[in-house]
């Protein structure tokens, strides 16, 4: 597996996003040695919350949320996806693959940090891969929350709205991460944001990862993920750790997926699940101070 990684000049005065930045290296025999990248912040020793971006992010994301959780008094760990951010990235499309980045941030988690207690913060692919996390380490976490994502099995369609963008993203001769960052955005990104977001990815050469990840979504039934996917679902569904939806109240993406989060789910009977107002497809970008304060409070209480 050939791999890439972004020149570090590339991160140089990112706004808002002056936190250290951390390296795991995570090994297999299959892979080799991928290097993670990913930033940390509150005390070490407090309550470990996982966030784990999406498709076309990466950690910086989460910036407007690493201080709320920090004062607070928790630990808040923002790993780059593998192909994402500072982490590696694999050259080739066919090396991604769901089951890998599943992996990928399995063995991040757990072999490199050894986390325990874990709180997950999953939104959009975050939450397709933290969700198999959960499922399939379910003693390594106490509580999730799921901010606009899903777990597709493929049994279902998926809107026509993600339809067009994985079109979109399939047929563009050049991908521009920043512009779809934008279009998930209820407001208006400065130009230094958008370059922020455009930063890992000097050339088309580092993009495999953000091509890859809309073909990877299980959209038939015999999708590659879709049986994995579904006993995922039914381990989740009887899980008794508390489950919260936090979605907001504008992503025509993943809006249909919080009642059937609701309901599906044994550990989300009985919650307040808020909607974060105002607010688009990556509402960490819209409304990160007030998911930050939603997840404090969800996890301390």
């Amino acid at each position: 597996m050939r791999l890439l990684r972004t020149p570090e000049d590339r991160f140089a005065d990112l706004p808002e996003f002056d936190f250290p930045v951390l390296y795991a290296d995570i090994e297999n025999p299959r892979d080799g040695i991928v290097r993670v990248a990913y930033t940390e912040a509150g005390p070490p020793d407090g309550p470990p919350v996982l966030l784990l971006h999406g498709e076309p992010s990466w950690s910086f994301l989460y910036r407007k949320m690493l201080p709320v959780l920090a004062d607070a008094g928790l630990r808040a760990i923002a790993p780059d996806l593998v192909g994402f951010g500072r982490s590696d990235k694999p050259v080739d499309v066919v090396d991604h693959t769901y089951a890998r980045h599943v992996e990928w941030m399995r063995a991040f988690a757990f072999d490199a940090l050894d986390l325990r207690g874990v709180t997950l913060v999953g939104q959009d692919w975050g939450g397709l891969i933290g969700l198999r996390l959960v499922a399939e380490n379910p003693g390594r976490f106490t509580k999730v929350v799921a901010a606009n994502t899903g777990l597709p099995t493929g049994d279902q369609d998926m809107p026509k709205v993600w339809h067009t963008f994985r079109e979109a993203v399939q047929k563009a001769p050049v991908l521009d991460i920043g512009r779809f960052v934008q279009s998930g955005c209820r407001t208006k990104l400065s130009d230094e944001t958008r370059a922020a977001y455009d930063a890992p990815f000097p050339n088309e050469m580092y993009k495999a990862g953000p091509r890859a990840m809309p073909g990877l979504v299980p959209i038939r039934p015999d999708d590659p993920a879709s049986e994995a996917n579904r006993r995922a679902w039914a381990t989740l569904s009887t899980m008794d750790i508390p489950f919260l939806c936090a979605f907001s109240d504008g992503d025509p993406i993943t809006g249909g997926m919080a009642p059937v989060l609701r309901r599906a789910m044994k550990g989300a009977e009985g919650l307040d699940h808020p909607t974060v107002a105002d607010a688009g497809h990556f509402l960490q970008e819209d409304a990160g101070a007030e998911l930050g304060r939603i997840v404090a409070a969800f996890v301390r209480d």
